[in-house]
């Protein structure tokens, strides 16, 4: 998929042309995944076009301080945060854009190891609309599973934990699907390749819980927030790969993908009719722009001028 970056990039704590930042062959996170990373969207107020307008920018920095603490790197949510909104302003964007912040090691070496090993912190963005199609995509399950906690740390996002991603959804595209979902060791469903699922059963939405090996994805939380805050039942629980073919709706939810329904898994069609999708996306979409001020308080917004 070819990209439009955004022509400014911070690196090695200044900001500097895209096309001039470039690390060495023998970074050492290239070699080993030791590196973490975020995403969050931003887009032009719809109200003001001299602003932009970034969905819950500190809880995404909060987690990027949590997943740099696995890789021994101290970086505060505050300055990751005041870097993104610095970011923005460098970049003046005109259209949606999505924001790529990574801490890696930087150092140059071949020992796999996280203590005496430099880290950074680096920020790029692309233009960015639908990432998966709004009408609805085609699943199959993975033959690969998704990783255990004791593994890896998958409370961060982890660089080096999407080759199973990355693996699954070649998978899933080779076989004529468009995206993959993944199962744990013990057989419940626990995510996509990069998006969290949820699912709704007899009008209850229903989200593997935590415990299933999920990433604590930002949007997901904002979800299942706002299904509660629309009187919608919810449930945090284990799921079974049964429960994806019973179900009256099946959707996934990320910052790319935002909330995605899914229409069909393995051979098994799903309903057209998805009123609790459909309503929770359209809420989302008017919280991101900035139109319910019960949520205000998710929205940054970054002058341009």
């Amino acid at each position: 998929m070819p990209y439009t970056y955004l022509p400014v990039a911070f690196f090695q704590n200044r900001f500097i042309p895209f096309t001039d930042a470039k690390i060495s062959i023998a970074t050492h996170a290239l070699h080993y995944g030791t590196a973490a990373f975020g995403g969050l969207r931003g887009i032009i107020d719809p109200q003001n076009s001299q602003q932009v307008l970034l969905f819950r920018l500190d809880r995404h920095a909060a987690r990027l301080s949590q997943s740099a603490r696995f890789l021994h790197y101290d970086l505060p949510a505050e300055k990751i945060q005041a870097s993104i909104v610095e970011f923005v302003r460098h970049n003046r964007p005109t259209k949606s854009f999505y924001i790529r912040p990574l801490v890696y090691t930087s150092d140059l070496g071949i020992a796999p190891r996280l203590h005496e090993v430099e880290k950074d912190c680096l920020i790029y963005g692309i233009e960015l609309g639908d990432y998966l199609p709004a009408d609805g995509v085609r699943c199959r399950i993975s033959s690969w599973c998704r990783q255990e906690d004791r593994s890896l740390p998958l409370r961060g996002k982890i660089s080096g934990a999407y080759i199973t991603s990355s693996l699954a959804k070649t998978e899933a595209v080779a076989s004529g699907f468009d995206e993959a979902i993944l199962l744990t060791a013990q057989g419940k469903v626990s995510e996509a390749t990069g998006m969290n699922i949820f699912i709704v059963r007899n009008g209850q939405l229903i989200a593997p819980d935590v415990c299933q090996d999920v990433l604590e994805g930002i949007t997901r939380d904002s979800v299942l927030t706002i299904a509660r805050d629309l009187g919608i039942p919810v449930a945090e629980r284990p799921v079974d790969k049964s429960e994806l073919y019973a179900a009256e709706e099946v959707f996934l939810s990320g910052t790319a993908a935002k909330i995605t329904p899914v229409k069909q898994i393995e051979s098994y069609e799903l309903p057209s009719e998805r009123p609790i999708a459909n309503r929770l996306r359209s809420m989302l979409a008017a919280i991101v722009e900035d139109r319910e001020p019960a949520y205000r308080n998710w929205v940054d917004r970054v002058p341009l001028t």
